[in-house]
């Protein structure tokens, strides 16, 4: 039998037990107290911050720096709750552009640790040491600066030390903690001590520099850099390329106006730039850092200050995915072509007739031609004053036939070397279904033959060299400057017919197929409110959705391609994104889908023998496609194997 219990009166709590909670949300384990000590010494000015631990932070935690210092009548009111020197006023909240502002972190540590200050600034003539249980102030040696000494962590919580790690665990999050903080401030030098151990130190020097101290040499080796201002926004730094992607999502760095942040929006954007070229459950690589002003966005979310609110979400997501999407675009490859570009044109512009995919949104669009300039311009013609014109003519009838001859070759492209005699081969069939004479370059006035410059680069000086022989029916052998190229013919090619089939159709509208029943699904109130305000966007995407009842919707027409796919799971698939990104995102994000499947069946199959002319007009194309080091499900399409990792296979030079 249970009975009532007596009423507690309301009283208010102490200080201390007040300082103590607050310490449970700051304070988790020693990494807490490294971050907002070390976020403190950088607001002070400091150039150079030592860290030294005992027993993983868990005994003992010094921060050390030579910043401004605090004077000797501001040491006591430094260790109480919300007494801080960063913010005045609500404008001031608003506009934070220090790392720490609310004035918690040293009360918040003081009430679960034995803590001691010592500071001195320019002004003082010795230093002063404030002790923060007993109140003791007292005259000490040190330079201009402060030094926060933390010892015995929870001492008086011991519950809540039962629930810290060992002490390698600890120390290796305090390593992140202050790892973070290099990062954001290279010009500011860090040591880490560990039981009198020097374990960790970054020198000041330029971003480039500390990334490469802090990452290692591999990560900008296998990174780009990326850099674009977009309005009162600017994003910039290193994201990785798909192929130095992790298992573990243990080398992403996102900060905002130098805040290490985790931010899920962020995260999406980043993710979403690399959906076409990362493969599986991989996990990118980058250093971002956003800079927006400071009133756009809110850091005062969190009590550990490590998740942030903008003011304009998507404004911000569609920055981060445009800005990684646009260092990712090049490929490899294509970077290293456009440096070996020569300096002038020839004085006839080029054009070839071969066959393209036809256009499965909009049937009537058939034999028209398609320049290459316009839609989508190559690696070249970004970087060269003067390039030749390329102009695609004589798509196929039907999206079958498009599917049988999608291989599309950019042999106007190629080197003399490579072009041969074609007109051996004028009526001898290409397994792509079309004729090798279609390969043969011709002037764009004339339609005669047309002579390749003589400026061209040798075969062995192209990035992906000269094709050699097919291996397997899958493999394509190539010689370049470097070594040996193995080329997946299939997702090099699906890649390719990927980009080409994008740059046409990315606002084009997705062919409907209509359901004999209708499906009929409960709906969320947020899921109703996004199909009626979002309708016109899910008809474009071949989802027609209406509303049956206050609670219900009924699917009536799904997209042609996906006629087998799950029609509910699909719809709520779409209204979940709808109402989180922008519709132009979605659409593109369904559209790429389609086209990526499209691609995948309109590639050339494995087996399928290829000429030397066949295989380097393959290679010349990838030099000219983005995002063609990975095929769209983030494979791999090609590798080197450089003659020096060659001549150790044979033992060669031991």
């Amino acid at each position: 039998m249970t009975t009532l219990s007596t009423r507690r009166t309301i009283c208010e709590l102490p200080d201390e037990l007040i300082s103590q909670i607050a310490a449970g949300e700051v304070v988790e384990r020693p990494a807490s107290v490294v971050r907002e000590l070390v976020d403190n010494a950088l607001d002070a000015g400091a150039s150079q911050i030592a860290v030294k631990l005992l027993a993983g932070g868990i005994r003992q935690i010094l921060v050390e720096d030579d910043g401004s210092g605090i004077p000797i009548e501001e040491l006591p009111l430094a260790l109480k709750r919300h007494a801080t020197s960063k913010i005045n006023s609500l404008h001031d909240l608003e506009s934070v552009s220090t790392m720490g502002f609310r004035g918690e972190a040293l009360a918040a540590i003081a009430s679960v640790s034995e803590m001691a200050v010592a500071s001195r600034t320019l002004e003082a003539a010795h230093a002063h040491r404030l002790d923060a249980r007993s109140g003791e102030l007292n005259p000490a040696a040190r330079g201009v600066g402060t030094s926060v000494e933390v010892r015995e962590l929870f001492f008086s919580t011991p519950a809540r030390r039962k629930f810290l790690k060992s002490e390698p665990t600890e120390l290796a999050h305090c390593l992140e903690a202050v790892r973070r903080h290099a990062l954001a401030r290279p010009d500011v030098g860090f040591a880490v001590w560990h039981d009198g151990k020097l374990v960790q130190q970054w020198r000041a020097g330029t971003p480039e520099q500390r990334v490469t101290d802090v990452l290692g040499e591999d990560f900008l080796k296998n990174s780009r850099a990326v850099d674009l201002s977009i309005g009162p926004m600017r994003v910039h730094g290193h994201t990785g390329l798909p192929d130095a992607a992790r298992s573990r999502a243990d080398q992403q760095y996102c900060y905002v106006n130098g805040r290490y942040v985790r931010d899920k929006l962020i995260s999406h954007g980043l993710r979403s730039a690399y959906e076409d070229v990362l493969h599986g459950s991989r996990q990118p690589t980058y250093v971002l850092f956003i800079e927006i002003a400071p009133e756009r966005v809110d850091v005062n979310v969190h009590p550990t200050k490590i998740e942030v609110r903008f003011r304009d979400s998507r404004e911000v997501h569609q920055a981060v995915r445009k800005a990684v999407e646009s260092a990712l675009a090049l490929s490899r490859a294509g970077h290293q072509a456009a440096a070996l570009l020569p300096g002038h044109a020839s004085e006839e512009s080029v054009s070839i007739t071969a066959p393209m995919p036809s256009d499965p949104f909009n049937a009537t669009t058939t034999q028209a031609p398609l320049s290459v300039r316009q839609q989508s311009p190559l690696p070249w013609q970004r970087h060269a004053d003067v390039a030749p014109e390329r102009r695609w003519a004589g798509w196929p009838q039907s999206a079958e036939q498009g599917a049988d001859t999608a291989y599309t070759m950019a042999s106007e492209s190629m080197p003399s070397a490579y072009v041969g005699r074609l007109q051996d081969q004028a009526d001898q069939p290409s397994t792509f279904g079309f004729a090798a004479q279609s390969l043969r370059p011709v002037s764009a006035t004339t339609g005669a033959p047309f002579a390749t410059p003589q400026s061209m680069p040798d075969p062995h000086e192209w990035p992906l060299g000269r094709a050699l022989a097919q291996v397997g029916g899958i493999y394509v052998l190539a010689e370049n400057a470097q070594g040996l190229i193995i080329v997946d013919m299939h997702a090099a090619h699906e890649r390719i017919v990927y980009e080409r089939l994008k740059s046409q159709l990315a606002h084009a509208r997705l062919e409907s197929q209509p359901l004999l029943i209708p499906q009929s699904f409960s709906a969320t109130p947020q899921e109703m409110a996004t199909a009626e305000t979002q309708r016109e966007v899910l008809m474009s995407l071949g989802l027609d959705l209406d509303a049956l009842g206050p609670a219900t919707l009924a699917l009536r027409s799904m997209p042609l391609a996906l006629s087998q796919a799950d029609g509910v799971g699909l719809a709520r698939s779409v209204l979940a994104e709808l109402a989180q990104l922008d519709a132009s995102d979605v659409i593109r994000r369904a559209q790429h889908e389609l086209l990526a499947t499209m691609a995948c069946h309109g590639a050339v199959r494995a087996n399928r023998q290829l000429t030397l002319l066949e295989m380097n007009a393959l290679l010349r194309d990838m030099e000219a496609t983005d995002r063609a080091d990975q095929c769209n499900h983030g494979r791999p399409t090609w590798r080197q194997l450089t003659l020096r990792e060659l001549d150790a296979l044979f033992m060669r030079g031991r």
